[in-house]
Parts: C-alpha cells; sequence; structure tokens
C-alpha cells in the first residue's frame, strides 16, 4: 500500500449535529465509499476549502437519523481512511460540567474517559492482534491548529480539557453528572468514543473540537438539558463553526511535515506472522496496509 501522506494536507471532517453542513467546498462531489467493515454513516463529499482537500461525513447520517451507540465509526473511520484522509478533526456538540465552559464556547479536548458499553472499538481481534498506544489520544499539533483557527473566527475557546464519553441516549442523572465532574471530567458527549480509537488504529492523527451546547444536569439552579436547547445553541453558532473550519483550511501550513502518530502500527500488531488471519488481513487493508505489506 502506498503512503497517502507522502504528498500533504487531506482533511477529513466528522461532523455531528449539524455542525459541519453547509460549507461550501470548490470541486464539490458527492461519493459512496464501501467499507470492510459495514456501512458507513453516508456517503462523503469531498472538494477543495481555501484549496486544501477536505473530505466530510455525517457521524448521525442524513436527517440526523442514527443515534450514538448505533454510528459504525469503523466503517466510517475506514471510508475516510480509504479515501486518502491524512488527518481527522471531529466536530460535536458537547455538555459542560465546568462553570467556565460556557454554552456556545469551543474545548479542544486533550482526553477520555470512556464509558461506552458494547460498542465495535478496534479493528483488530481473533487472527490479528494489535495494541495501540492511547496514552495522548488527540494530536496536539491538529489541535492547536483548531484553536487558532477557533480563536481567529472569533470564537472562545478552551484548550484541552477532558471528555466523558458516556452511552446515552439519553442524558445524565444529576448523580450521573455530578460523578463524573469529580472524575475530573470537563466536558460530555456521545460519539467521541470509540472514534478516538479507532483514528489512532489507523494512523490518523485526530483532533476533536466540541462546541458546549449546555450545562449537562449538575448545575442544582438549571433545569435538566433537553434536546431542544442544544438545537438552539447550534443552530446559533452554525456561522462561527463555518469561519472556524475555513481559517483552519487556510491556516494550514504548505507541507504537511510527518506525525509520530503516521506510524502507530509499526510496533502494535503482535500476532506471530504466521497466525494472522488472512480474512482478517484483507479487511484490514486500507487501515494496516501500510505494516501488513
Amino acid at each position: 500500500m502506498t503512503d497517502t501522506k507522502a504528498g500533504g494536507w487531506h482533511i477529513g471532517v466528522i461532523g455531528g449535529s449539524g455542525l459541519h453542513g453547509g460549507i461550501d467546498l470548490d470541486e464539490a462531489q458527492e461519493i459512496e465509499v464501501a467499507s470492510a467493515f459495514g456501512q458507513p454513516s453516508g456517503p462523503v463529499r469531498t472538494g477543495l476549502l481555501e484549496g486544501r482537500r477536505f473530505t466530510f461525513i455525517a457521524r448521525h447520517g442524513a436527517g440526523h437519523a442514527i443515534p450514538p451507540g448505533e454510528v459504525n465509526y469503523r466503517a466510517n473511520i475506514d471510508a475516510l481512511k480509504r479515501c486518502g484522509v491524512t488527518d481527522v478533526l471531529a466536530l460535536s456538540a458537547i455538555g459542560s460540567l465546568r462553570e467556565e465552559m460556557a454554552p456556545g464556547h469551543y474545548v479542544a479536548v486533550d482526553q477520555f474517559i470512556d464509558r461506552t458499553q458494547g460498542r465495535e472499538n478496534s479493528f483488530f481481534g481473533p487472527g490479528m492482534v494489535a495494541h495501540v498506544s492511547l496514552a495522548d489520544p488527540v494530536c496536539p499539533r491538529l489541535s492547536g491548529l483548531a484553536v487558532a483557527a477557533a480563536r481567529t473566527a472569533g470564537g472562545t475557546v478552551h484548550e484541552g480539557g477532558c471528555y466523558v464519553a458516556m452511552e446515552g441516549p439519553q442524558f445524565s442523572t444529576r448523580a450521573e453528572s455530578r460523578m463524573y465532574r469529580g472524575w475530573g471530567g470537563d466536558v460530555i458527549g456521545m460519539t467521541a468514543m470509540p472514534e478516538a480509537r479507532l483514528a489512532r488504529e489507523a494512523e490518523l492523527p485526530y483532533a476533536l473540537l466540541g462546541m458546549v451546547t449546555d450545562w449537562d444536569s449538575w448545575r442544582d439552579e438549571e433545569a435538566g438539558v433537553e434536546a431542544s436547547q442544544i438545537l438552539e445553541v447550534i443552530a446559533a453558532n452554525v456561522a462561527l463553526a463555518h469561519e472556524t473550519l475555513r481559517a483552519f483550511a487556510a491556516a494550514l501550513p504548505k507541507a504537511r511535515k510527518a506525525s509520530p502518530i503516521d506510524t502507530a502500527l509499526d510496533h502494535a500488531i503482535i500476532t506471530d506472522p504466521a497466525m494472522r488471519s488472512p480474512q482478517l488481513r484483507a479487511k484490514l487493508g486500507a487501515v494496516a496496509g501500510r505494516v501488513l505489506g
């Protein structure tokens, strides 16, 4: 498999809750991409933004029809990898667990606590065992570029934050919300895991820029979060999200220098080559073809 990262930037954008829609791309195309891991959330939309290649996929599908626990995260990441994406910027609506992170603010997440259950969280498995490092799950270079872009667009941005990934689809109880605060969580959402895990296995640098839409349920003086409230905040800030993406594209360095994440699988696959499953090897062609040959 050829190194798709040798040429330059190709940004994959995974958008949720309407944050990525409506971006005008030059030379735009909508393409159905088949994945060895099932059906992605929908077609990808690819084109040029400020002269740079961007490929978008709607995490929840057209019309937000796929709930968080049913998103085929493996197929989405695999599809982006097959498109030649070099880096992934995730956009998400998030709840705040901290007073200073108010609705309308951005948070560039740098850590995760994974509370999801029953989701396919690895491309690997019986017949091909791999263990990637996830100590630092977010690419600092990509995240820094996203922070700078959001500030250029006029947004209030918090650089760093721990994202609690909950299963959903219901929102937290007040007891859960307070517990997550006690654990050191700063924001909460339902989709960043296993998305970030899978991006690392696919050797794709990943950053998450979350838009705070609510206070979750820890503030006694606030009513519990409602979906309508989230949608109102998103609608009021869509223009800011679009300007952030444009600023991000415009500020990308001319040349993409190699990232350590580009070679995350170099020492991760521990199954003896003679014992590796040919069926799984074939499925992993896009994700791990660089190391499997």
